[in-house]
């Protein structure tokens, strides 16, 4: 039997065949404010959206209020330019609900429209603690990004989902300077979770770009003032993965610069966590730039330590860390600990970054507390927390001047993910959202390695995201799920104008790597079924996937008139000792998923498949 074969429209693709169709809906017929054209979800991936337009015969300021359930949950804003072109945006509807929008025109007119949404379903997490007020919130929604099975999300004070994507969408959640949210794609190309790169997404649904990364994305991003990104990738060829970070040219996705930690940091088994290996030595999980040094931090989990590097030079600076077990040609970049207050080194850190006045704050995961394996903490006698240092590069001394999290114990213990935020001194955001428990006991286990688990009601899943003032609490949310980041953030941004028009795709995947080889196999016919194998179509790629015993030999063919491509599937997978995003997992083990960048091919392909000795053909032929 053939292989199953399908094309799948990128999503900015099917997003402008979307607004093309109902723009000329809109067009069909006069609509005014007694007869707006209403659309819910117009981008297909925000289901608690809508677009309203309609035409008024004088120029006109808008104020949109989306009715809460009570007062307190009203969301209102008002577009900033007068026009008699009304293109509204409504965001904040409520899920499975009868919405009330309430439009008023400064010309007097008014009115009311009732928008019908549907069912979210079990992967829209409800909160199982929401300790705040409407005041304190004024407005603002907490946005969630998902590690287990769960939607990323934004939650009000009450604990209503006031936004959500079915999209699967990972990693960190980054509002930008046009109003906009950068996140990692959807679209695998590396397992676990190595996604193409990222979207710049509108919030009211609308993909405006995707920039895509040769060697994939991975948990972090920042924009610089001049809008360009710093993403952090690898580079997949050498056999190591998270230890390389680009410069990306906003407008064209041209890699404009590179920092490759294997050039300033000794490797594998140096400085190793609980979780290092050869292939994940440092795992770095956060970028931050700090104009006032022209510097790049950096965390890398799985050496327990946050860097610093000169932007320019890309020269180490200075390593925060427990120097336990280092070189001695490295003590030289680590801090002394001084003061007489408290003081404990982070250990599998995240979310590093440098605060105003030059302290370093991160949150500090804690995972297994010490660099000695005999002195490793289990889960339920550790902590996590949100940790401020104040550092002296000259004189090499660093002081623990605020922390939360240690007082709570292993309740709030996070194996994994996680971050904090900074609002102003004495203002913090600390999201401890990779907390687990096995048999009713706590564990030092991502979700994604609990599936069975999970699914048996073996183990349980938890997220606290909390806020405080001057040390007092003024926010706790808790969800049934796992959560790599949590921002807060107003829906609506002033800068965030819908722009009608196509999409771009930026930059590029670059090229699999071939297998130059020739394997002797006998033709066989059509591929069997108990391969399961499947092969999609993109807009800029080929995506194999099938299912094969650990360690099978496996190659994919791309023949054509003038020239063959041959790459080797691998079969067996790593053992991966981080599992950051789960939501991209098969359940299968002996699944395997392939892509193959297309842009720089062309013509037409049979596509064949060797397996151990034999060769199969599939049944399909692209066109590329």
């Amino acid at each position: 039997m053939a292989a199953f074969f399908t094309k799948i429209e990128h999503v900015i693709e099917a997003q402008y065949n979307a607004e093309q169709a109902f723009l000329a809906e809109y067009a069909a017929e006069k609509h005014t404010i007694e007869n707006p054209y209403v659309k819910l979800n117009p981008y297909l991936v925000a289901p608690l959206t809508a677009l309203v337009m309609f035409e008024t015969e004088k120029p006109a300021f808008a104020k949109v209020t989306v009715k809460g359930k009570e007062a307190g949950g009203d969301i209102m804003y008002r577009p900033t330019t007068d026009s008699k072109k009304m293109v509204l945006p409504i965001l904040g509807l409520y899920a499975d609900y009868e919405n009330t929008v309430v439009i008023e025109l400064s010309t007097g007119e008014t009115a009311t429209l009732t928008i019908k949404t549907e069912d979210a379903g079990p992967k829209l997490k409800k909160p199982t603690v929401m300790e705040t007020t409407a005041e304190y919130m004024d407005g603002n929604v907490m946005f969630v990004s998902p590690t287990s099975p769960a939607f990323t999300a934004a939650y009000d004070y009450a604990g209503d989902a006031r936004w959500y994507t079915p999209m699967n969408l990972a990693f960190d959640i980054k509002r930008v300077r046009n109003g906009r949210l950068l996140i990692g794609t959807d679209r695998l190309v590396l397992p676990p979770y190595h996604t193409t790169g990222l979207y710049e997404l509108g919030m009211i649904g609308k993909i405006y770009k995707e920039f895509r990364i040769p060697g994939g994305y991975h948990h972090d991003q920042f924009e610089m003032e001049n809008g360009n990104l710093l993403i952090l990738s690898q580079i997949p060829q050498r056999g190591t993965v998270e230890d390389y970070c680009v410069l990306v040219d906003r407008n064209t996705g041209e890699i404009l610069k590179t920092w490759d930690h294997q050039a300033v940091l000794p490797q594998h088994p140096v400085g190793g966590s609980g979780s290092q290996d050869g292939h994940d030595w440092f795992h770095n999980n956060a970028v931050w730039y700090d104009k006032k040094t022209n510097t790049l931090t950096f965390s890398g989990r799985h050496q327990d330590i946050i860097i610093n590097r000169d932007f320019e030079t890309g020269e180490l600076n200075w390593i925060i860390g427990d120097p336990e077990g280092w070189p001695e040609d490295m003590q030289k970049y680590f801090f002394k600990p001084v003061g007489d207050g408290d003081f404990d080194w982070q250990y599998e850190q995240h979310a590093c970054m440098v605060l105003p006045n030059g302290d370093i704050m991160c949150f500090d995961n804690g995972h297994w507390r010490s660099k000695i394996k005999e002195n490793y903490l289990p889960a339920d006698k550790n902590f996590s927390r949100g940790v401020i240092y104040r550092i002296d590069t000259e004189k090499m001394e660093i002081e623990q001047v605020w922390q939360y999290g240690k007082e709570r114990g292993a309740e709030f213990f996070s194996t994994y993910i996680c971050n904090c935020e900074y609002y102003g001194e004495g203002h913090y955001l600390v999201h401890s959202g990779g907390i687990g428990k096995l048999d009713g006991e706590y564990v030092n286990r991502p979700a994604a390695s609990m599936t069975a688990e999970i699914e048996n009601g073996r183990a349980q899943l938890n997220s606290i995201t909390v806020e405080l003032k001057d040390d007092v609490k003024m926010y706790e949310m808790q969800l049934p799920a796992n959560y790599y980041r949590a921002e807060k953030m107003f829906l609506y941004d002033e800068a965030d104008v819908l722009t009608f028009g196509k999409g771009e795709i930026l930059g590029t995947l670059g090229e699999a790597e071939e297998f130059l080889t020739d394997v002797p196999a006998e033709d066989a016919g059509l591929i069997p079924d108990q391969y399961k194998a499947k092969l999609a179509q993109e807009a800029d790629r080929l995506v194999f996937k099938a299912s094969f015993e650990k360690g099978t030999l496996v190659m994919l063919h791309l023949e054509g008139e003038e020239k063959t491509y041959q790459y080797f599937v691998p079969t067996t997978k790593r053992p991966f000792l981080a599992m950051c995003v789960g939501t991209f997992l098969e359940h299968d083990d002996r699944a395997v998923e392939f892509p193959v960048p297309t842009d720089n091919m062309s013509g037409t392909y049979k596509v064949t498949v060797t397996i151990d000795d034999k060769k199969y053909d599939t049944g399909v032929v692209v066109e590329l």
